[in-house]
């Protein structure tokens, strides 16, 4: 008996030594082939508005074929609410808080941040490197001195008729082809594909004039659900079906050239939908966005979905463990590998968020500082100035024109704001302006929408605690200064805009 048992054992360890190594291996090869990357990332798109996730209004059938063919992570979480923090953490692989002044929009980048921006250590070891459209932006590169714009050389040339005013004319399709065609035939390649889709503004009526039925539409419980509020989402839609056909396309391409297999295509957004109650906040809908990767050559067992939790801050480490480069022991995202070989995973429980200022609309231009932890349940947010206004002041208006600046100018705002007074619409109009408290709490499986608070609620309180901790012990352990110090620099970092005089600091240009 004892000798048949450790038989036994001794093949089930040799077995497993034999699997782990065959694992080192491929991953060793994986990296010798040096595959071609693909980024696709659309402007401003929540998680579930893709049919792979159960939108019945629109099909995706371009991102459906990279999450079916894939994985699809279904608690992807994005670094900031709020467009060129979340693109710069993604490109530089760490939490916002890191980042100096590009915590903030419309930033100018310090320099030292181009030592981890993932595309230029790229570039650096042999492969190609290109974009289109909307890169690591609205942000400054020239004040610091940058040398080279962190997503290389810009394709822009090819011009296509949208289908309403309010979409760009970029070909997608055809700037990529471009690339494809410019680079030499023994180079990998990274290309950058940034949409400008489904960013406002949309042009009003077009997604019911495209044949999207807007009875179909589920509208977010945060949202009255109204015939206006149905025709605004209708429009977002229609961007987004738009931005998948030429997703569509480039995969087509790909697969002409033979290439598609030693790609790796990774679909995502920067943030969430630009609703009240959405972008620029921390709630599910501001900061869960869509996140599929395909890479033919090297998922095992492609064709799943995980629900382990996901930062963007995680494919920069992805990138460069795929390409064989060495991951900067700076960067705070996780390498995603362990997930495509299908092998255990641990310290997945968590991902975090957080946002500065995202436009000027407070007094003194202060920020709205917040940071958050979501694992698979519950959403855990601290803010930490709760005086300050969260979606900006009602009596001033911002440096885009308007007040509640952090909102998006919309007819979904227009009617918050014009039937405030009605008994329906108050608390939602509450929910997406109104101050908040220091602490929320919200169990995102059963009230996605974040509109009921269970911070006071007893029977969460041992998942408050150990949220708040978890929190606490992450934002010390990435140095965080508002944690470490308690002192903000963001306070008095300029807004700049561009202008007939150049890169000016917003506050100059009032002042004159």
């Amino acid at each position: 008996m004892h000798t048949r048992l450790f038989s036994f054992k001794s093949i089930f360890v040799s077995c497993f030594a034999l699997l782990l190594f065959s694992n080192f291996v491929w991953a060793q090869s994986a990296s010798k082939n040096r595959p071609n990357i693909l980024f696709f990332i659309t402007d401003d798109q929540s998680w579930m508005h893709t049919s792979f996730a159960g939108e019945v209004a629109i099909t995706t059938p371009g991102f459906d074929k990279i999450a079916g063919e894939g994985i699809y992570f279904e608690n992807a979480i994005c670094a900031a609410p709020s467009c060129s923090p979340s693109r710069g953490a993604i490109i530089t692989g760490q939490e916002i808080w890191r980042l100096g002044e590009a915590a903030q929009l419309f930033s100018a980048v310090p320099k030292e941040l181009s030592q981890l921006s993932f595309p230029l250590l790229l570039e650096d070891n042999g492969y190609h490197v290109g974009y289109t459209q909307k890169g690591w932006a609205p942000n400054d590169f020239h004040i610091y001195g940058w040398e080279k714009y962190p997503l290389g050389q810009s394709y822009k040339e090819h011009q296509i008729e949208p289908p309403t005013e309010r979409i760009v004319k970029n070909d997608y399709f055809g700037n990529f082809e471009a690339f494809l065609d410019a680079k030499k035939d023994d180079e990998p390649f990274f290309f950058w594909c940034g949409t400008s889709e489904p960013h406002r503004a949309f042009e009003k009526g077009s997604g019911m004039a495209n044949a999207i039925d807007s009875h179909k539409i589920s509208v977010p419980r945060f949202l009255p659900d109204v015939p206006e509020i149905r025709s605004d989402i209708s429009d977002y839609l229609l961007e987004i079906k738009w931005t998948d056909q030429h997703l569509e396309k480039i995969i087509g391409l790909l697969e002409n050239r033979g290439q598609l297999d030693n790609t790796m295509i990774i679909v995502t957004s920067d943030n969430g939908m630009a609703f009240p109650g959405a972008k620029a906040t921390l709630y599910e809908y501001g900061i869960h966005i869509p996140l599929a990767i395909r890479w033919g050559k090297g998922i095992q067992s492609a064709g799943r979905s995980s629900d382990l939790m996901v930062s963007l801050t995680d494919l920069a480490p992805t990138i460069l463990e795929v390409a064989g480069l060495t991951i900067p022991d700076t960067m705070t995202g996780k390498s995603l590998m362990n997930i495509f070989l299908g092998l255990e995973t641990k310290n997945r429980s968590y991902a975090f968020s957080g946002k500065e200022r995202h436009t000027v609309c407070r007094e003194g231009d202060l920020p709205y500082p917040q940071r958050a932890v979501r694992d698979r349940r519950f959403l855990y947010i601290r803010n930490l100035e709760p005086d300050r206004w969260p979606a900006g002041s009602p009596t001033m208006k911002s440096s885009h024109g308007w007040e509640y600046g952090d909102i998006d100018l919309s007819p979904s705002l227009t009617y918050l704001k014009e039937n405030k007074n009605k008994p329906e619409v108050e608390n939602l109009f509450t929910f997406a302006t109104g101050k908040r408290p220091y602490e929320e709490l919200f169990d995102i499986v059963n009230d996605p929408a974040c509109l009921h608070n269970l911070i006071d609620d007893k029977s969460f309180e041992l998942d408050r605690v150990r949220l708040s901790e978890v929190l606490n012990n992450y934002l010390v352990k990435t140095e965080d200064p508002r944690a470490i110090t308690g002192k903000s620099a963001w306070d008095d970092y300029p807004y700049y805009f561009e202008n007939p005089k150049g890169i000016t600091p917003y506050h100059t240009l009032r002042n004159e």
